[in-house]
């Protein structure tokens, strides 16, 4: 990746500084000053030259105290923005590592459980083996007997005794 750097003004250091910090109302202090004894109206316009005004001329201006000025480093430490974006980055790789562990382990566990849900299917819906009916192949060859002879049926008197034979033998076997 890239590596760039930022440079800030002090204006917008001023600026920002000036926006964290809440404005408190100062206290002006007021410089205690000997006063004289007020004199009556007439007193003063003896003594003193007026202006236009009406102030003495010599009357001192009030002046305000100084205030400080803040002073910030005209540059901010690199090092600390650049380590912790590092940091980040390090993080967002392992969480992409683990997302992508975490697909692999779904994969797996579809297809497991896939492979599971079609066994469970073909077990649940799987038609037994169906038993086999008693004297099939004697039934089929008196039926087709009687298909060929149809005008002398007296032919398939052979295959008619053998079904007949079967049935009562399975009879009996079942029956036991």
């Amino acid at each position: 990746m890239g590596e760039f750097t930022i440079q800030i003004s002090n204006d917008l250091v001023n600026q920002l500084v000036d926006d964290a910090v809440p404005k408190k109302k100062t206290r002006r202090t007021r410089r205690k000053v000997a006063r004289e004894p007020e004199k009556p109206q007439s007193d003063l316009s003896r003594n003193q030259i007026l202006d236009g005004s009406g102030k003495p001329e010599n009357a001192t201006p009030q002046v305000w105290p100084v205030q400080p000025s803040l002073i910030l480093p005209a540059t901010l430490p690199v090092q600390p923005a650049h380590s912790e974006l590092e940091s980040i980055r390090s993080v967002l790789q392992e969480s992409e590592k683990v997302v992508e562990r975490l697909k692999k382990q779904e994969e797996n566990m579809l297809q497991d459980v896939t492979q599971k849900a079609k066994d469970l299917r073909d077990k649940e819906y799987k038609l037994p083996n169906p038993k086999p009916e008693p004297c099939m192949a004697e039934r089929v060859a008196s039926l087709t007997c009687y298909k060929e002879h149809i005008k002398d049926p007296l032919k398939c008197a052979t295959f008619v005794t053998n079904f007949a034979e079967c049935l009562r033998r399975f009879g009996r076997v079942s029956d036991k």
